[in-house]
């Protein structure tokens, strides 16, 4: 018979319990492998190549002012459109362009988010709407965005709510079109599984069709943020007081070349980081993909 240890005994632990208490502790240590890290020094490293290569040729063509079938004589060097970028960021005008740009997008891009899921989800479930909406919608769709400015100039009072409506125009329809084309392509057979469990019509829109649908959607949706930017920069060249775009062609009528190349890389990176906001929305609400684990 084993006798029971004391208090003044030392305890002996069991090594079946060490051993798994080690192994959970390690399980949730991060693993910084090798390959996790070449994996992380490719995502940074892969995406200069081009942009170094691209401001190396440029940098090239214009310093030599190479005139061939294109003519580099006249266009601004990298060094004097970093210059000037570096001028334009100590002004607060610069920001308060960015900010109507991005306030416009917002807006724009939010609503037609909105109402193109809505109506698209609407178009994709009921016959009726399908064969009332979608004839409108083909023969609207056609039409540029940027064809309706001197509409929105005879029909809203300022110009600013008309940049917002063009822009929400521009981005409507890939969202509507995406969402619609979602709706079909879900299997028949999701809808009569859930109602041969009972489920009602509200139930299955909210639990089956809108998760099943969503990575359609958000591919309308990453279209449609480029979409926004393209039109939303065009209105504001024609019609606008300020953002990002009106300043990329106050700059052309000032024959301010460089500052053209600005508002231009402005763009862009705005475009980037709205585009990737789209993205990374879009994996977390679709996380259920085998593709996002």
């Amino acid at each position: 018979m084993t006798a029971l240890p004391t208090d003044d005994q030392p305890r002996t632990s069991d090594p079946f319990d060490l051993r798994t208490t080690v192994a959970a502790l390690r399980a949730r240590t991060p693993k910084i492998t090798l390959g996790r890290i070449g994996g992380l020094a490719a995502s940074v490293v892969l995406p200069l190549i081009p942009i170094t290569g691209f401001i190396v040729v440029w940098h090239l063509l214009t310093t030599n002012q190479v005139v061939a079938w294109l003519r580099f004589n006249r266009m601004p060097t990298p060094g004097s459109v970093l210059d000037k970028f570096s001028a334009r960021l100590g002004t607060g005008a610069y920001y308060d362009d960015l900010f109507a740009s991005v306030q416009r997008i917002l807006l724009g891009f939010g609503l037609a988010a909105v109402i193109g899921i809505g109506l698209g989800v609407l178009i994709g479930r009921s016959r009726t709407a399908r064969k009332t909406l979608r004839p409108f919608l083909e023969i609207v769709r056609p039409i540029p965005a940027i064809a309706i400015v001197p509409l929105t100039i005879l029909l809203f009072p300022s110009s600013e709510q008309g940049i917002v409506f063009i822009t929400f125009f521009a981005a409507f329809f890939p969202v509507v079109v995406s969402t619609i084309h979602a709706m079909d392509s879900l299997p028949k057979v999701w809808d009569e599984a859930a109602r041969t469990m009972g489920a009602g019509r509200w139930t299955i829109l909210r639990s089956v069709v809108l998760p099943g649908a969503m990575p359609g959607i958000f591919s309308g949706l990453s279209v449609s943020m480029g979409v926004a930017w393209i039109c939303v920069v065009s209105a504001e060249m024609i019609s606008g007081q300020f953002g990002i775009g009106y300043y990329t062609w106050q700059a052309y009528g000032l024959l301010d070349y460089a500052g053209v190349v600005v508002g231009m890389v402005s763009i862009g990176a705005l475009g980037l980081i709205t585009a990737w906001v789209v993205e990374l929305t879009g994996r977390r609400v679709n996380h259920w993909l085998p593709r996002a684990q």
